[in-house]
């Protein structure tokens, strides 16, 4: 029987002061990965940054350097055709994998054939690597102290963000199958939970495996500002979210979050998307 197989696809866009450490910690694994590196087009140095730390290196590593900016899904995308491994992880250029990150999940993805997606605790660290907090607060032997939920999320991640992206390890076989990232969207993790979530089940180790870096820059930091088209990606989630709803419990969760997108959109003067979220909650709340 063959090994299993992991490829940790990290994508990279203007990260060229960190895209060294996300490379490393992926060579750090202590179970044997792949690492397809693509960067989408930078504009700063990343692309001379990788191909030196490339030419460094002993073992192969692919790379995929894009002439013209795709964003974050389709980039991805492309690198998703390239693999022919069991199990997939998306890492960012600015966040870092622990050591001990795949070996983990695979352990855990074997155990649970069902299961598309498994996910873990993560350290939140700034852009020096200095320690913020952890995704989810622990105890004094690092577990969670909350009940995180697993199995059926659907209701659960439709409602509020409480699955750290970068912790997640696909099960390639369901990404693969349902299309991998929806490339008309400006960002993939809560599409690509809810598209997930709503066929298969979602499983949790409480362990801390990945270090994910805050920065005033991020995507995630922005995607309430004029212009960013996050917030309208969101709408387009929750639109299609409307449709795959089927109990009553799916469908509190969504009206919960559709007011809190839309309190996000009327405080940042995103007026024509506020009226937007409202009429969306209300087509929901009238749903039988």
């Amino acid at each position: 029987m063959s090994a299993t197989k992991v490829t940790v696809i990290c994508l990279c866009y203007n990260q060229e002061e960190y895209v060294v450490e996300a490379m490393q910690s992926v060579l750090n694994q202590t179970y044997p990965t792949e690492l397809i590196i693509v960067d989408d087009a930078s504009t700063d140095k990343s692309v001379e940054v990788i191909k030196s730390f490339l030419k460094n290196q002993r073992r192969e590593i692919k790379s995929i350097f894009l002439n013209e900016n795709h964003g974050n899904c389709k980039a991805f995308n492309i690198a998703l055709k390239e693999c022919e491994s069991d199990y997939i992880i998306d890492l960012a250029a600015d966040d870092v994998l622990l050591p001990h990150r795949v070996e983990e999940g695979v352990k855990n993805l074997k155990a649970n054939r069902n299961v598309a997606v498994n996910f873990t605790n993560a350290n939140y660290i700034d852009q020096n690597g200095e320690y913020i907090k952890s995704h989810f607060e622990v105890d004094d032997i690092k577990r969670s102290k909350e009940i995180v939920p697993e199995g059926d999320c659907f209701a659960a991640i439709l409602e509020r963000y409480y699955i750290c992206s970068p912790s997640m390890m696909y099960n390639a076989k369901y990404l693969k199958e349902i299309g991998g990232y929806d490339e008309s969207l400006a960002y993939e993790d809560f599409d690509i939970m809810l598209r997930l979530s709503r066929k298969y089940p979602f499983s949790y180790t409480d362990k801390i495996l990945v270090n994910k870096r805050i920065l005033n820059n991020s995507m995630s930091a922005k995607q309430y500002q004029k212009d960013n088209k996050q917030l309208n990606s969101t709408l387009i989630i929750c639109r299609k979210a409307f449709k795959l709803i089927k109990e009553r419990k799916e469908k509190v969760a969504l009206i919960k979050r559709i007011a809190y997108e839309a309190k996000q959109a009327f405080v940042n003067k995103r007026f024509i998307l506020f009226i937007s979220f409202i009429n969306l909650e209300f087509k929901t709340i009238l749903q039988k």
